[in-house]
């Protein structure tokens, strides 16, 4: 098969890992900025972390044969200190012509808190500021109904921003059709303990077509895998989808809307469909 990992947090993993995911068949990984696991003590560590994301994990990902291109922002776990995520934000648009950059993300919430709304503005007008695509965490367990709301509320607040050009991540059942509705992009976050199983996400792609909807791993530091995307296929094709459906779910959907960022490039070889 072929596919591309929308979400993966490599920075987090380790090499076998980039190895098992060529061998099954990604075509590309793209990595949000996220969580160092800690909270950064000063700008100049995630001024360390941009250059991490479109210099050295690039070269790592080469080495295997896979395209790496990245997201940059200040993650909503560390958006509590707005005065820091200010001096953030002020770094990220001497990184936004790096040949593998696609644009701010992953933004959003985490608590749901005043400063994270603050600075989850502060994004957005970057984004609309420099025309880069969106890429929006939302809350998880009992925060995320609210939290979706919220997030819509300030995209749709900002006359700027086209909704086509925007994925809500780690959307569930509850928020999914909101998000569809609002004329954005979902994503479905396969984790094995948390967020979503490939059951669910197939239940979900069944219900609402596919049309704007991908699926990704979000692999990270926690419990999580690297293959979710492959695996999923799997239960696709356990369902009776095809290979055309499977195709247009894992590789087309995600080069659909990745292709409106113009560095979202991908080589001329063919890769073996499922």
């Amino acid at each position: 098969m072929r596919y591309i990992e929308p979400h993966a947090h490599m920075v987090s993993r380790v090499t076998d890992d980039y190895r098992a995911m060529t061998l099954a068949g990604c075509a590309a990984v793209c990595e949000p900025a996220f969580w160092a696991g800690f909270d950064r003590s000063a700008a100049a560590g995630f001024y360390d972390y941009f250059r991490q994301l479109t210099d050295h994990e690039p070269q790592r990902a080469a080495k295997f044969g896979l395209p790496h291109f990245s997201w940059l922002c200040i993650n909503p776990k560390e958006s509590e200190d707005v005065g820091l995520a200010r001096e953030v934000i002020a770094l990220i648009p001497q990184f936004l012509d790096r040949p593998n950059v696609l644009g701010i993300g992953e933004i959003g919430l985490n608590k749901n808190s005043r400063n994270e709304l603050k600075v989850l503005e502060m994004h957005v007008d970057l984004a609309a500021r420099h025309h880069q695509l969106i890429l929006v965490h939302t809350p998880h367990l009992e925060d995320k109904l609210k939290g979706t709301r919220l997030i819509l509320d300030v995209l749709r607040a900002d006359a700027r921003i086209q909704p086509e050009r925007c994925l809500i991540d780690h959307v569930e059942e509850h928020t999914v059709k909101m998000v569809l509705d609002a004329g954005f992009w979902g994503g479905m976050t396969l984790y094995p303990e948390t967020k979503c199983t490939a059951a669910r996400a197939v239940d979900m792609i069944e219900q609402y077509s596919g049309e704007r909807l991908w699926m990704n791993s979000a692999c990270d530091w926690g419990v999580s895998v690297p293959l979710a995307i492959p695996l999923a296929a799997l239960e696709l094709r356990r369902r009776g989808h095809g290979a055309e459906a499977i195709d247009r779910l894992i590789y087309q959907n995600p080069v659909r809307f990745l292709s409106q960022c113009s560095k979202f490039k991908l080589p001329n070889e063919a890769v073996t469909p499922v």
